[in-house]
């Protein structure tokens, strides 16, 4: 009878169906003759170029170049002179690398050429790749997509390979190297191997129920299993989209009432004058906005109109769009003007955000508020009024530049309370496929909960499975597997 349970475990660990396992995620596994070759380093001239090959025909290709017939020792770099296969007339003098499959990055044979990386140099090397019978030139993302067809990365590992590619800031290389060493792929393989056990349990009872050897309590420990995951997917799911702000950048919104120094701020901080700066209020009447590095976090940094009673349609509608903006920030800065912090407009303004945006935004999470109080420069002792009930600030001159480092420190921490921060804790989920796949898994471990046959409970354990396998491993569905590998650059 046990010997039954044991192959109940494994069918149960191959899941719903075979579609949503990597072998089978509808990324083509290329066949014999379809070896593609591409200059994988970036374009324009440069010390040194690296062109890549994958497929069957790498080893003809590597051969026909430095018209040898031994290869370089697998792994190894080697200088040889590369001739174009049908002159014979040199290319250039470089290093070539042999990959032997499936221990490479593809699964396949690959063959790199390190040349010099001049134009003509590169455009020479190509085309005589291209006179090579059986090679043709890679699709963007062609080498990663055969890596993913081959089960070198899973989907996961794949988008973290996207990820650090297009990182801008450190806090997003940090994010996309944990994914693309399997963070997330592993934790969710742990997930996966609690279900495959919850479900081989219910299947048991399912086939053995009236047999008296089998073991008491088996349902029970099917459901503490189940109880066990949802709580940590419950978890997972409520980091409140900290990782595809991480991945697309946290909004970070700037507001005050006019001459303040908003845009003395925007400029301040991303380095560059991207607002025009007047002592005449009411300059800025329309949002703008910019992608920035802030403390090593993305943002997308957003210079409004100065808070007022518009005296004009254009003005009026900047405040409209100001305050429609500031709905949707993840983190407000609102300034004052250190040296009039009495004034009627520095009062109201201080009423409105800290009393209003402080509480929820629409989507219910809590802003951030962090209130700048610019031109300290002006003040006569250094320091504002403290007779007033200000919130926690912190000074800054947007023309001298003092306080600025504190600025940044704050924002730092601030920035990753909103992104998450990608040096510790469980690894976050950096696209809204990720949040699908797994509330989906929690959907239907709810399901199963509220099952009143145990059929209709082993049912909604094969969905949950079935969403974790198609998160690393797509599913197989094509549709989503060309969106993935579309931000791929050529050569890659």
């Amino acid at each position: 009878m046990w010997r039954g349970f044991s192959t109940l475990v494994s069918r149960a660990a191959r899941g719903p169906c075979r579609s949503c396992t990597r072998q089978g995620s509808g990324a083509p596994v290329p066949g014999p003759g379809a070896t593609i070759f591409a200059l994988s380093s970036g374009q324009g001239r440069c010390g040194i170029a690296v062109i890549r090959t994958s497929g069957p025909a790498s080893r003809h290709a590597l051969r026909s170049l430095t018209a040898t017939r031994d290869l370089p020792p697998a792994r190894s770099a080697c200088l040889r002179l590369l001739s174009d296969p049908r002159s014979g007339e040199p290319l250039d003098r470089a290093l070539v690398l042999w990959f032997p499959g499936p221990k490479s990055f593809t699964g396949e044979d690959c063959a790199e050429f390190h040349v010099h990386g001049g134009p003509a140099v590169v455009s020479g090397v190509l085309q005589a790749l291209g006179r090579v019978p059986g090679l043709r030139p890679a699709e963007a993302g062609e080498f990663t997509r055969r890596a993913f067809a081959h089960g070198k990365l899973s989907l996961t590992e794949v988008e973290g390979l996207v990820d650090l590619i297009h990182a801008e800031t450190e806090a997003q290389r940090r994010q996309a190297l944990r994914q693309l060493d399997g963070e997330l792929g592993h934790l969710c393989r742990g997930w996966a191997k609690t279900l495959t056990k919850a479900l081989a349990h219910v299947e048991a009872y399912i086939d053995f129920g009236e047999d008296d050897n089998l073991e008491e309590g088996i349902l029970e420990r099917a459901d503490s299993q189940v109880r066990e995951l949802a709580v940590a997917l419950d978890t997972h799911l409520r980091d409140a989209r900290r990782g595809q702000r991480l991945r697309s950048g946290a909004h970070v919104v700037v507001t005050g009432p006019p001459n303040v120094g908003k845009s003395s701020l925007v400029n301040l901080l991303s380095r560059k004058p991207v607002s025009i700066v007047s002592p005449e209020p009411g300059t800025t009447r329309d949002v703008l906005e910019i992608p920035v590095d802030l403390a090593g976090f993305p943002a997308l940094l957003s210079d409004t109109a100065g808070l007022r009673e518009g005296e004009g349609p254009v003005e009026q509608e900047g405040v409209r769009r100001a305050r429609e903006r500031l709905e949707q920030a993840d983190l407000i800065l609102a300034v004052l003007d250190a040296s009039d912090l009495a004034s009627p407009a520095s009062c109201n303004f201080l009423d409105m955000v800290f009393t209003r945006a402080i509480a929820q935004s629409p989507s219910g999470n809590s802003q951030r508020l962090l209130l700048v109080l610019n031109k300290s420069d002006l003040l006569p002792s250094g320091s504002p009024d403290l007779s007033l009930d200000l919130p926690p600030h912190q000074l800054l001159s947007c023309l001298t530049g003092e306080g600025l480092d504190g600025l940044l420190e704050i924002l730092r921490k601030e920035l990753a309370a909103v992104c998450g921060d990608p040096s510790t804790g469980l690894p976050l989920l950096t696209r809204a496929r990720h949040q699908h796949h797994l509330q989906g898994c929690l959907d239907a471990l709810g399901h199963y909960k509220q099952a009143k046959d145990v059929a209709l409970a082993a049912e909604a354990l094969r969905v949950a499975q079935g969403h974790l396998a198609c998160l690393t491993s797509g599913g197989g569905t094509e549709k989503i597997l060309d969106i993935i590998f579309q931000d791929f650059c050529v050569g890659k």
